[in-house]
């Protein structure tokens, strides 16, 4: 079974920046697209961003141009840059594969003040 570890969350003015990381064990890691999700309060948990095996990335509509993910199949480990941060964007942050396959990790929690 894969753990997934996020890290790197916390409280930033709008218009700031912060890097998650997602930490993951299990050898099957180089092998999947992963995803970077998220949940605000009182939604639901929606995909931001996602990476393919070989680096090929794609964005939500609402982070595209913002954010950039990226992964290390080195060190089992993906990242979320985001940058011009905005109030919309606090909430909950996980990674898992795309689409999701394995359990949810405990998330790290992103808030962005106005």
């Amino acid at each position: 079974q894969v753990q997934l570890v996020e890290s790197g969350g916390g409280l930033v003015q709008a218009g700031g920046s912060l890097r998650l990381s997602c930490a993951a064990s299990g050898r099957i890691f180089s092998i999947k697209a992963m995803g970077w999700y998220r949940q605000a309060p009182g939604k639901l948990r929606a995909l931001v961003a996602r990476v393919t095996s070989d680096g090929i990335t794609g964005y939500a509509d609402s982070v595209e141009g913002r954010f950039t993910i990226s992964r290390d199949n080195a060190k089992n480990t993906v990242y979320l840059q985001m940058n011009s941060l905005i109030p919309e964007d606090t909430a909950v942050y996980y990674c898992n594969s795309y689409p999701v396959s394995w359990g949810w990790g405990q998330g790290t929690q992103v808030t962005v003040s106005s």
